[in-house]
């Protein structure tokens, strides 16, 4: 995992994404809380690449400034990027902290929706299941 390292997911407004069907408001247009989702995901593509087997990653912190509003149908692009990877490897020799950068970008003419920061920290599966019990 390296600072710049990035990827783009699409996604696509339903009527399942919007704030009236997701519980954040009452309009017909892409919900909040789907949009985070929306940009967790796009960060764990990101690391799930270079993860070895038996770790995964787990967001602990995130910050979204929401600017603009998606109506059913528009397309979406979410962008993550690695900002910042925790200088001291975790167990098995990978970053155990990663921070991202994320945009949020309306498909076409690339007008700005949202932007933040998602942090994950990587862990053991297994080990973290385990801890639930």
């Amino acid at each position: 995992m390296r600072v710049g390292a990035s990827t783009r997911v699409e996604f696509t407004v339903t009527e399942d994404d919007t704030a009236a069907a997701v519980g954040s408001g009452s309009l017909p247009v892409l919900g909040t809380p789907r949009l985070l989702a929306w940009c967790e995901a796009a960060s764990c593509a990101v690391v799930d690449e270079s993860l070895p087997e038996g770790r995964t990653s787990v967001g602990t912190r995130v910050t979204l400034d929401h600017l603009a509003a998606s109506p059913i149908g528009e397309r979406v692009v979410v962008q993550a990027t690695v900002a910042y990877v925790d200088p001291a490897p975790g167990p098995q020799g990978s970053a155990r902290l990663l921070r991202f950068e994320v945009v949020a970008l309306r498909h076409g003419d690339e007008k700005v929706l949202a932007h933040g920061e998602v942090t994950r920290v990587v862990v053991d599966a297994e080990r973290f299941l385990t801890r639930l019990r």
